[in-house]
């Protein structure tokens, strides 16, 4: 099959944003060669490079195609019409069934047309980040494009850059790319791609990101083992050195003895953010006075001075963080807290400090919840911001929370309040561990549950894929630690008591005795709807609209249901993301959720639901609680719901005395289990409904015009039943 081959070579592209571009050509250039492309076109990246290699016929037949038009003695206006929007004459056109049809003839689409006519548009259209135009043209790239190889069966496509009226842009594509720009400098000519990745390669170019990770990642490896040390993993900077080197040549610097006592995040931190360097350590965890860095040059003196100068480099930086460190600690950590009033946290929630003592309440209210001791979580709260004034973490914002549990330890607080300032921002993603510790867990459920209401308050929910505050990461940390940390915790309440916290807080800091009336009130809270909401009939006087303190009150407490109800919403959505993820089936999560806010309930249902639709009993019961259920549909859409007392002494067949009889036993030792959460015995005694209500079905007729009532009473109350332990209408067949 022939290939395919396209390069794009530029000057250097931000390492971020290499992969998506590599994935963005090969996304856009399936549909242009759709007809002719065979396969997934697979994509490469590197600092100066994107392309695609693919296989693709070289030309195709088109099928002949038939275009119905007007009906024949149409006016001419009609067929004109027609004729002119096909390009078409009345001489093509043949009559059919009363109509005239334009047949189309097939044709012969080659590869080299369609490469031609699609490229340019594709290159003029790429939706990089951020783009730059050069010289006289309009055409924007992410770094000035230098040169276009493309090879279409060994063969050069000559595409164009330049269309339009906007031929400033010269670049006409060819078979020649570069090689490393020091150690081979200049322009060759490639055959296909097999003879691309080798020649580049014998010019010290690796075109396969992975590839160069794998060395990178050996190479850094093998240098710490030469010391007995190892690498700290970060596959976020070992991703991004990939894309910074075409040659990765991994060397080993030592760090000065003289910075050893800071702080292991420090050093790691800014090796990272300012030198891409990688940290190492001893087989204990303990700093180790080395750091790995990846040169770009294999240079001829082993790279000696490429690792002397870095070194330099370091010294400078570390002293820099070593200033910072030693300045910070000449005060204690609540004395950074009144910077905090001069810091907003968002315009619309007050500042910092606001914050701090909104966080401070709420994490004393939960700490019973979670078994902790509320001065220590409130005092932890207090402090867990504090660090945001500090030196240190105004360099490295990275080291938030981390630099405020040193400061904590250092000034002698309890390890539990120290632990809990330096984890409360945790988990910070999926593989992140989690807060232990109760003291430190009620200080990070109450940051996420203030982040969470206070959003949604505003009006900043997320929305498709935008996420600006990352509330689905704080809703994902409250799941996670009430999961792992096994936690009775109802969010309801937390969710409803905080709202209202927020809400009363915004209200006492942007109204004064001035801002009492509505269109002043509704400026200040626009999320609230004030002049919307219709007054009268609801408690509010008609005097509220000049009293708008008594309208805001009133708005106030709706509110703050609404967003208690939200927030609920929005976690039990969360949740579900996450069980699908894995891998328990959506119709059992949605039957599992019935309202429900206690996470360690729902999962309890939804495990002894799965048990119960995976089991015959339980499979053949579902299938007679849907027939129940739609009956019931159809005939209370006649005359109402069947919801009453059954009648026992209209319970003429055995069949139908037999299933009163079941339900009543059923009923009661399901109440029992619901109380005791015991879901595996509720669920167990539904599946012991089968029996009954299969006699039932098959030997009781339930429109009996005399009996019908009482009939669909017992049918109501055998899918009340079924509903106490889980929404079973959700699940799927």
């Amino acid at each position: 099959m022939p290939e395919l081959l396209i390069e794009l070579l530029t000057e250097e592209i931000p390492a971020r944003m290499q992969a998506r571009a590599a994935e963005d050509l090969c996304r856009l250039i399936k549909p242009a060669l759709a007809p002719l492309l065979q396969g997934e076109p697979r994509g490469f990246h590197g600092p100066r490079r994107i392309g695609l290699v693919a296989e693709m016929a070289l030309a195709a037949e088109t099928a002949a195609k038939e275009e119905r038009g007007p009906r024949i003695g149409a006016p001419e206006q009609a067929l004109a019409g027609f004729l002119k929007k096909h390009n078409a004459t009345a001489e093509m056109l043949v009559e059919q069934n009363g109509f005239l049809v334009l047949v189309k003839p097939g044709e012969t689409i080659t590869a080299e047309a369609l490469l031609m006519r699609a490229l340019p548009d594709l290159l003029w259209s790429f939706p990089w980040p951020k783009s730059m135009r050069w010289g006289m043209s309009q055409f924007t790239w992410v770094r000035p494009l230098q040169r276009i190889l493309c090879l279409l069966d060994g063969r050069v496509v000559p595409v164009r850059l330049a269309r339009g009226e906007d031929d400033a842009h010269g670049l006409v594509a060819a078979d020649v790319t570069e090689g490393h720009r020091v150690h081979a400098p200049g322009a060759f000519p490639v055959t296909g791609y097999a003879d691309y990745v080798a020649r580049l390669r014998a010019d010290r170019v690796i075109v396969d990101a992975g590839e160069r990770m794998a060395l990178i990642r050996d190479g850094v490896a093998a240098l710490a083992a030469a010391q007995g040390l190892e690498v700290v993993p970060d596959e976020g900077l070992l991703a991004e050195v990939a894309g910074l080197v075409e040659w990765p040549v991994p060397l080993l610097g030592r760090i000065d003895d003289a910075f050893m006592d800071l702080p292991p995040e420090v050093m790691r931190t800014s090796m990272r953010v300012n030198q891409r360097y990688f940290a190492l350590r001893h087989p204990d965890g303990r700093a180790a006075p080395f750091f790995a860095l990846v040169a770009n040059i294999s240079a001829n003196d082993g790279g000696a001075a490429l690792v002397a100068g870095n070194e330099r480099v370091l010294r400078a930086r570390l002293s820099d963080a070593r200033f910072f460190w030693d300045q910070d600690r000449k005060q204690k950590l609540e004395d950074f807290l009144p910077k905090l009033e001069g810091v907003v946290f968002h315009a619309k929630l007050g500042t910092q400090a606001q914050r701090v003592e909104r966080i401070a309440k709420l994490a004393a209210h939960l700490a019973p919840m979670v078994g902790a001791d509320a001065a220590l979580a409130e005092r932890a709260a207090r402090l867990a911001k504090a660090d945001l004034a500090s030196g240190m973490v105004g360099e490295f914002p990275e080291l938030q929370g981390v630099m405020g549990g040193y400061y904590a330890r250092l000034q002698g607080e309890d390890p539990r309040v120290a632990d809990a300032v330096a984890q409360h921002y945790r988990p910070l993603g999926p593989t992140d561990e989690v807060p232990r510790e109760p003291v430190a867990i009620a200080v990070a459920l109450a940051d996420k549950i203030d982040q969470l209401a206070g959003f949604f308050i505003i009006g900043e929910k997320p929305s498709g894929s935008g996420d600006p505050y990352a509330l689905r990461r704080a809703a994902l940390g409250v799941i996670r630690i009430v999961r792992e940390a096994q936690l009775r915790l109802p969010l309801r309440v937390p969710f409803l008591e905080h709202s209202a916290a927020v809400i009363g807080q915004i209200y006492n800091t942007h109204v004064t005795a001035a801002l009492h009336e509505l269109d002043k009130l509704d400026e200040a809270f626009p999320w609230l709807g004030l002049k919307a909401m219709p007054i009268g009939g609801n408690g509010i006087a008609d005097a509220a609209r000049e009293d708008g303190e008594k309208a805001f009150h009133y708005r106030y407490a709706q509110y703050r249901d609404e967003t208690g109800g939200a927030l609920r919403e929005f976690i039990a959505e969360r949740l579900r993301v996450q069980l699908r993820a894995e891998g328990a089936r959506h119709d059992i999560i949605a039957a599992s959720l019935i309202g429900d806010d206690d996470i360690l309930r729902i999962l309890a249902r939804a495990s002894a639901l799965q048990a119960l639709v995976e089991s015959e009993d339980g499979t053949n019961l579902l299938a007679a609680y849907k027939r129940a259920q739609n009956i019931l549909r159809i005939e209370e859409k006649k005359d109402g719901p069947h919801d009453g007392a059954v009648d026992e002494a209209l319970l003429t067949l055995p069949q139908e005395q037999a299933l009163n009889a079941a339900l009543a036993v059923a009923e009661g030792a399901v109440a029992q289990a619901l109380a005791a959460e015991d879901f595996a015995t509720a669920t167990a005694t539904l599946a012991n409904l089968r029996a009954p209500v299969d006699a039932f079905f098959e030997g009781v007729m339930v429109n009996d015009p005399s009996l019908r009532q009482n009939r669909l009473r017992l049918l109501s109350r055998l899918r009340s039943a079924m509903d106490a332990v889980a929404d079973l209408s959700k699940i799927e067949s």
